[in-house]
């Protein structure tokens, strides 16, 4: 735990093989789009309110990376851990990193 009492959390999310995101994205090898990823750990960290009050209202991809697709029907493990500008998130399919990055808040993002 972090002296500000916030402490890392984990929660994990089985991707619906029939999700509507997979449909052409790609015909014959069903592969998750990244901005719906993106979805999926935004809809995570609502769900831990002491997380996403340190973002507010509007919580800001500062960063990202992906690194391996998801394919319908996989499990995903998701961690957030706060930082002293945000929140960093991994998620990872076992021992497979599928994506990290960073969130933020209008205040705490890097000038262009």
């Amino acid at each position: 735990m972090r002296d500000d009492g916030v402490s890392v959390v984990e929660v994990t999310h089985r991707v619906a093989a029939d999700l509507p995101a997979f449909d052409g994205h790609f015909p014959g090898a069903p592969v998750l789009p990244g901005a719906y990823l993106l979805a999926i750990v935004l809809h995570h960290l609502e769900l831990q309110p002491a997380l996403a009050a340190r973002l507010g209202p509007l919580p800001q991809v500062q960063q990202v990376k992906f690194l391996a697709p998801v394919a319908p029907g996989e499990t995903l493990s998701i961690r957030f851990e706060p930082q002293p500008r945000g929140i960093a998130f991994a998620v990872h399919r076992g021992g497979t990193p599928i994506a990290r990055g960073q969130l933020g808040t209008a205040t705490t993002a890097d000038p262009a």
